[in-house]
């Protein structure tokens, strides 16, 4: 049940009629309280609760102010407890091998930084895509482990046979790269990687894959073992609209020695909660997430992915037949997140020219994102609270610039 109504998705099946079914997806839409000043296509930053997670997440912050350390030394931890059971199952693994984290950053700078297999003379691996955080913390090794950090940048167009011919190549030109960070669903364009064939590649070579799965989890129809990782960050603020301040590690119970406990963790330094040491979270954040993740549950995984595909196509097929504009995520390979540009319009000022005039001229709010080799470009992220109408408002505003220009 949602919003007091029983949910029109019966099974994966039905998918695509889902995504097809505007009257369904707009009862969907009512469950989430969205500003009314501008038309919000920029969901990638944080989630938004839908209403009844809001209202639970008010509920726990009442509970843990009003009992402070009566509830947190008694009967918190147990309830912590059950709700890192609940993400566990969602994410399809155990639950010795997945912890809390604040974010996916906290959680990916733990497994870059304490990943304990590096020697000086060995190499380490990213790309253009990789977000800014993880990016700067893999260039932190070159000091703090003497090795040398190698930058690839990703293939545009990009196809899934050349994504994964881009880091065989990189691997093999390379023999003393051990470790490589590989980004599921970027941030900058919403481009998707074929993530279980790259990270077969790299254990075939004995590398070891980090994966920073921030924007993939909610956003794509996966549990983590279809990735075929063995280290994984999370965000559930984002895709799973958890409260701000709910992310995960996970670490395969079998690698766990290959990542360090954080040097603040003293006492039990076994498990993979020692690999992560926050001191005090918001807890009545981390007791919302099983309404968070059964609200979730109640649409399914694939009518979700369906659904957000579906708006993200709205809006790119309705441009396709511009020259002037530039899809950097191609029809294979995405969710929700796709970027585009003016064609030869690649500069920082440039592209936040164009945001501005989307949103002043259009009252459409979206965000310019720099770090891709190939130049600068705007992120469009429509989400379960987006109607096709958003997206077709966006798509007579992009013609309407690119004809004009």
């Amino acid at each position: 049940m949602l919003g007091g109504a029983a949910l029109p998705f019966a099974a994966p099946a039905i998918a695509a009629a889902a995504a097809a079914a505007t009257d369904d997806w707009d009862r969907i839409a009512r469950e989430y309280d969205v500003t009314h000043e501008v038309i919000q296509l920029e969901h990638g930053n944080w989630g938004m609760m839908a209403k009844p997670v809001l209202a639970e997440y008010k509920r726990q912050v009442e509970r843990v102010n009003r009992d402070t350390s009566y509830y947190a030394r008694r009967t918190m931890v147990a309830d912590i407890e059950t709700a890192r059971v609940a993400m566990a199952n969602a994410m399809g693994v155990a639950v010795d091998e997945i912890t809390f984290t604040r974010n996916a950053t906290e959680a990916m700078k733990a497994l870059i930084l304490q990943y304990n297999r590096l020697k000086p003379g060995d190499a380490v691996l990213y790309a253009d895509l990789d977000y800014d955080s993880m990016q700067d913390s893999m260039e932190s090794l070159a000091k703090r482990r003497g090795v040398r950090v190698i930058k690839i940048a990703l293939p545009e167009p990009a196809r899934r046979q050349s994504l994964i011919d881009s880091y065989r190549a990189a691997f093999d030109a390379n023999p003393a790269i051990k470790m490589v960070l590989l980004t599921h669903l970027s941030h900058r364009t919403g481009l998707v990687l074929p993530i279980a064939e790259i990270v077969d590649l790299a254990r075939q070579r004995g590398i070891d894959a980090l994966v920073d799965a921030a924007h993939s989890v909610g956003q794509l129809d996966f549990k983590f073992p279809d990735l075929n990782a063995d280290f994984i960050g999370i965000n559930l603020h984002k895709w799973i609209g958890a409260p701000l301040g709910v992310g995960a590690l996970y670490i395969r119970r079998e690698r766990l020695d290959a990542i360090d406990p954080d040097p603040a963790e003293k006492r039990d330094t076994t498990g993979v909660v020692a690999r992560v040491h926050t001191g005090t979270p918001d807890y009545a954040a981390q007791l919302t997430l099983p309404a968070a993740l059964r609200f979730q549950a109640a649409i399914g995984a694939a009518p979700r992915a369906a659904r957000l595909r579906a708006l993200r196509d709205r809006w790119v097929h309705a441009v396709s037949d511009l020259p002037q504009v530039e899809i950097l995520a191609p029809y294979d390979l995405h969710g929700a997140i796709t970027s585009f540009r003016l064609r030869g319009r690649t500069s920082h000022d440039e592209n936040v020219a164009l945001a501005k005039t989307l949103l002043d001229k259009y009252r459409i709010f979206t965000v310019h994102r720099d770090g891709l080799a190939s130049g600068s470009c705007i992120r469009v992220t429509p989400a379960l609270a987006s109607r096709m109408s958003d997206l077709d408002a966006l798509a007579a505003a992009i013609r309407s610039i690119a004809t004009s220009a």
